[in-house]
């Protein structure tokens, strides 16, 4: 039992499109960056005598999830009202 593939077109307005490679990585940074800044001062007090590798680990644990889970996705909804407002 199979069913009929739909696909939308432009004109229906339904698939936004997509980023450019550029754009990700812009918003990539501007996710990540303040993160992982605001990440270090945080585990600072604590993690004074930890190795960097350990460091870096504890950090990407919450930084990761934080910024494709949260940030990333809002930062791409303002960027696609950006530019909706510019066409």
């Amino acid at each position: 039992m199979s069913h009929p593939a739909t696909t939308t077109t432009p004109e229906q307005g339904s698939a936004p499109r997509p980023l450019s490679v550029h754009a990700r990585a812009v918003i990539t940074w501007i996710a990540i960056f303040p993160l992982v800044t605001l990440g270090f001062y945080a585990i600072a007090p604590f993690a004074t005598y930890w190795s960097p590798v350990l460091r870096a680990f504890a950090l990407s644990v919450v930084v990761v999830p934080l910024a494709v889970y949260l940030v990333v996705p809002q930062l791409v909804r303002i960027y696609g009202k950006i530019q909706s407002l510019r066409r």
